[in-house]
């Protein structure tokens, strides 16, 4: 493992705009969020509702986002969240999520509202990367005001829901880049030594209670991050016009290495 300093910025100073748009140069598009995520959904249309929930636009490029939602959703039933691609480079995610809707969503038709985003962070996936373009990690930006437009994004989308939210699967993995390049470019961009041997993790521990529905396949990290569901999240952006009810129900926030809604489905 090389110790050479990160090829941008200054030992031991966090970096500025210069330093960022120095960054963002660097990355290529490596594939396509169109052909990859965006023709997947097209073709799932006829079974499921697609939901545009924002639109970042990064030129030259825009991304439009999408979730799906189930056909027959009913204000009575709990929501099943799945989210997928926060982190852009987490391949397994993306199409993870996809791959469920295709093969097992039909399953739980009249037992839970599913909404299933694929793709929090078109940008990354296309550059397999960790952080969006301006060099933030969306899974540390679920907050108020978010610096994050991915984060934002999904946060307006659940507002709406979030008492309703039973389980949230996010979709994560540890991938071979993260001691080779994120973590060199995240002490670089924050100003602080690199200390090589600590792959990080996205399994989450939100700031909320454990209940009932967990589907957590993996241990928790130590740091507290909030969930888009956060119930102590306040978003207010106007609410997209999913189907709502004053019901509310248990809240779990989860997370899982693949996706274990899949493997409950019911048998057909």
């Amino acid at each position: 493992m090389s110790t050479a300093p990160y090829p941008i910025g200054s030992p031991g100073s966090p970096w500025g705009e210069a330093e960022v748009t120095a960054w963002r140069s660097r990355q290529t598009r490596k594939r396509s969020y169109a052909a990859d995520v965006l023709s997947a959904i097209d073709r799932l249309r006829a079974r499921f509702d697609v939901v545009q929930y924002g639109l970042l636009d990064y030129p030259p490029d825009t991304y439009p986002l999408f979730a799906l939602a189930s056909r027959d959703w009913r204000d009575g039933l709990p929501v099943a969240l799945v989210t997928g691609g926060v982190h852009g480079y987490e391949t397994s995610g993306v199409h993870g999520a996809l791959q469920f809707v295709e093969r097992h969503a039909a399953g739980y038709a009249g037992r839970f509202n599913l909404l299933v985003v694929p793709c929090v962070s078109p940008w990354a996936y296309e550059r397999i990367h960790r952080w969006n373009m301006n060099a933030i990690d969306p899974n540390r930006s679920f907050r108020e005001p978010s610096p994050a437009e991915e984060s934002a994004a999904l946060m307006r989308l659940v507002a709406p829901l979030r008492d309703r939210v039973l389980v949230h699967v996010d979709l994560h993995e540890t991938t071979d880049s993260d001691e080779a390049e994120f973590r060199p470019a995240l002490a670089a961009r924050d100003g602080k030594p690199f200390e090589p041997g600590h792959t990080p993790t996205d399994s989450t521990s939100w700031a909320t209670p454990r209940t009932r529905g967990s589907t957590s396949s993996r241990r928790s990290s130590p740091r507290s991050r909030r969930s888009p569901t956060s119930p102590r999240q306040t978003p207010t952006a106007r609410s997209l016009a999913l189907p709502s009810s004053p019901r509310a129900s248990s809240t779990t926030h989860s997370a899982s290495s693949d996706c274990a809604l899949a493997s409950r489905a019911p048998a057909t």
